[in-house]
């Protein structure tokens, strides 16, 4: 898996504002191919474990409710350099600061409202992978 998938997740403002197709159509056109999909609402208790990392930060209590405010799209996306070709794609965590034509860019409200998630590094890729996929959930 190093290297080839990575994770991101829609996060409940997109889905709300209903992107998620206007999302997965950049991210396709950027060549990535869908390995899983799951459309589903966390629990306040599962955006904690998810973000278990950013525990005792000062965000991780409004991250959690956010992330757990409404229905998300966590996906496993495919390519070749999948995470850090991703990270280019959507952009800046502050759609401010994000790149043109970005994912951020164009449909994030907020740094903290930024629409879409994608994993930092190939080890937290396999990792958020199997939090949200089982192998016979995967393509």
């Amino acid at each position: 898996m190093t290297g080839r998938q990575t994770l991101t997740m829609i996060k409940p403002n997109a889905v709300k504002r209903n992107l998620i197709g206007a999302i997965l159509h950049k991210i396709s056109e950027a060549g990535y191919v869908i390995k899983a999909m799951k459309y589903m609402h966390l629990s306040k208790a599962q955006a904690g474990e998810f973000y278990e990392i950013h525990r005792g930060k000062s965000f991780y209590e409004d991250l959690t409710t956010f992330m757990s405010s409404g229905p998300i799209v966590a996906v496993i996306l495919e390519k070749d350099n999948a995470v850090n070709d991703y990270r280019k794609l959507i952009g800046a965590t502050d759609p401010k600061d994000a790149e043109e034509g970005t994912i951020r860019k164009l449909y994030a409200e907020s740094k903290s409202h930024n629409a879409v998630h994608g994993s930092d590094s190939d080890e937290n890729a396999k990792i958020e992978c199997d939090f949200f996929f089982s192998k016979v959930e995967r393509f």
